[in-house]
């Protein structure tokens, strides 16, 4: 399965402390926009969100179809193909695709342990 990029979307409560913490460990400003309370910080291929009252908890999040660098992926495995896997293996998902949809759409689930994860495709 081609889950594409890989980020750790952060749940933070001052997002100018966490943008200052983050940079100090080498890494930059990517994408987003600071003053709508989220960040996505990069370094190399590790790619950090910081996102302020937007959610609760930290969250695991795969991007299909993207790379790290938010470039589109020629050969990827669409969300709805991800989610007919995982319902097929019995994962409960608490958030679908629209089976009947293209484009862009989102799926969440949990890992055993109460993780959050999101599988977020933008093309």
């Amino acid at each position: 399965m081609k889950l594409g990029a890989f980020s750790i979307s952060l749940a933070v409560k001052d997002i100018h402390k966490s943008k200052a913490f983050y940079e100090t460990l080498g890494f930059s400003v990517f994408a987003g926009d600071i003053e709508r309370n989220y960040l996505i910080m990069k370094n190399g291929n590790a790619l950090v969100g910081l996102f302020q009252g937007m959610f609760e908890n930290n969250i695991l999040t795969f991007n299909p179809g993207w790379d790290e660098n938010a470039n589109t992926l020629e050969d990827f495995d669409d969300v709805r193909n991800i989610q007919k896997y995982l319902k097929a293996n019995h994962i409960k998902l608490e958030q679908e695709a629209d089976e009947k949809s293209s484009g862009p759409a989102s799926i969440v689930f949990f890992d055993p342990d109460g993780n959050t994860i999101l599988i977020d495709q933008h093309v």
